[in-house]
């Protein structure tokens, strides 16, 4: 099977992180967002993945530098502009040459465990154009919202209804199979939208159908949810993602190799590769990435601290994000969402509350 991943989108909900690196790029438990996607398609069956680049696109080849993860070979297509999702998939498989034949295509910041194989084989029994997998959400209005019969042909699509108008709340899922027809139609030279423009045309000739599943599905393109991304891992929700290589000293707590551990853990916790927590700091379901330092007093609750990140003696980073580099002084407090950007500083006594810094 062959794969087009988007990855192009800048990420302005991840800001500032995402100044620096592309939302895929971030890491979910010290590994790429990328990396984790491409290990799940590899355990389906696809050998080849197309990334569809826009934003910062030498992070990816970088990241790859030769041409494969996971037994996957990944090919790249950088937009030369944006093209919204439908264009960038056009693009996408124009450039790598698999226009003709039949696609999978998954967004790339999506965490899921869906079986990929079973998506495939009930699109291939339906004969239709496109495929979609659906999930069911608690508050549907953010997402594509997508009614069907019995058969699994898809009624209607309709994007971002408002919450009490939503005939259900089951919704696109970001994962789909493509026949080449539905490349063929997608418009060149312009930005079109699969969920706003495709779908609905091949709703109209009765050939888009889609597939229920109450597999692992997150969209981690919130701060919030991302941080649920990592706990997830560590918590065992995800219990067949790898980690990096560690020592598990109690379920749902691992400790990188060279990682110094004298404080309080509570909770799942990861402590990346020569990270520290010194004697009176306290961990609760956190990630500290490698080379971090939590100093005594400290306290890091459902939080994640990239590489490099320094959280001094007195400090609070709870339900937030602190980039690589950064320096949360003595005394702050990072609480309520927010995200710190790369090699920022957070002066001694400053109250960050479901801000961003920089903004």
């Amino acid at each position: 099977m062959i794969a087009v991943v988007l990855v192009g989108g800048i990420g302005t909900r991840l800001r500032p992180l995402t100044y620096a690196l592309p939302k895929p790029m971030l890491p979910v438990v010290e590994r790429p967002m990328i990396a984790r996607v491409v290990e799940w398609l590899a355990s389906h069956d696809v050998t080849t993945a197309v990334l569809s680049l826009g934003y910062q696109p030498d992070a990816f080849v970088d990241a790859f530098p030769d041409g494969s993860w996971a037994g996957v070979e990944l090919r790249y297509a950088v937009e030369p502009e944006p093209l919204d999702t439908a264009g960038a998939i056009r693009f996408a498989a124009c450039e790598a040459g698999v226009e003709r034949e039949t696609l999978v295509v998954v967004n790339g910041d999506v965490l899921t465990d869906l079986d990929l194989r079973a998506l495939v084989a009930f699109h291939g029994e339906k004969g239709g154009e496109a495929t979609i997998s659906l999930t069911p959400v608690e508050d549907p209005s953010a997402y594509g919202v997508v009614p069907t019969d019995v058969s699994g042909r898809v009624l209607a699509f309709i994007e971002k209804p408002a919450r009490e108008a939503a005939p259900t709340n089951h919704v696109n899922a970001g994962t789909y199979v493509f026949e080449p027809s539905v490349i063929s139609r997608i418009a060149t030279g312009r930005r079109v939208s699969v969920e706003r423009e495709i779908f609905p045309g091949i709703v109209e000739r009765g050939a888009l159908f889609a597939l229920d599943s109450a597999s692992y599905w997150l969209d981690t393109g919130t701060p919030e949810r991302y941080l649920r991304a990592q706990i997830d891992v560590l918590s065992g929700l995800r219990p067949d993602v790898s980690l990096p290589e560690c020592a598990q000293r109690e379920p749902g707590v691992y400790f990188a190799p060279g990682s110094s551990v004298d404080g309080d853990i509570s909770g799942c916790a990861f402590v990346g590769r020569d990270a520290s927590v010194d004697a009176g700091a306290l961990i609760e379901d956190a990630v500290i990435g490698a080379s971090a330092h939590v100093a005594a007093g400290a306290r890091v609750i459902h939080s994640v601290l990239l590489p490099g990140a320094v959280i001094r003696e007195g400090a609070v980073v709870e339900h937030s994000v602190v980039g690589p580099s950064s320096i949360v002084g003595t005394g702050a407090a990072i609480t309520g969402g927010s995200v710190v950007g790369a090699a920022a500083l957070v002066p001694d006594g400053t109250l960050l509350d479901s801000a961003q810094l920089p903004v």
